[in-house]
């Protein structure tokens, strides 16, 4: 059983509102969206082994990186991808775990925000993030 799309997103804004207000003060020109799974261009565009779930990806501009020519640009977006998040939330009989899907897309949502702020994949790792 998987949750309804508005459901997943409900969960997802949740998350969101839930952030500290100093980093939603620095989600200027960041869209934050659902899809059920990644697009193959998508998965192309990580080092993601084959096989691996994609469950979020951050596209975009990190604000260390913009300078004053940095106007006039689409939105960064990250992405959160439903059906991976919610595989992974899943009990051992397979049902699935609301509160391991809250804290997934709470722990994914911190971990493309930081991408947002700059962090690597590598320092993210040294975090624990």
């Amino acid at each position: 059983m998987r949750l309804a799309p508005e459901a997943f997103e409900a969960l997802v804004a949740q998350a969101i509102d839930e952030l500290p207000e100093w980093v939603r003060a620095h989600l200027d020109n960041v869209a934050i969206v659902v899809e059920p799974v990644a697009s193959p261009e998508q998965r192309r565009a990580t080092d993601l082994e084959a096989g691996s779930d994609l469950l979020g990806l951050y596209e975009g501009v990190p604000l260390i990186q913009r300078g004053r020519g940095y106007q006039l640009v689409p939105p960064d977006r990250i992405t959160l991808f439903q059906h991976p998040l919610e595989q992974r939330a899943r009990d051992g009989e397979g049902a699935l775990a609301s509160d391991t899907v809250v804290a997934l897309i709470r722990r994914t949502i911190i971990h493309e925000i930081a991408h947002h702020f700059g962090f690597s994949d590598a320092q993210l790792d040294l975090l624990g993030c």
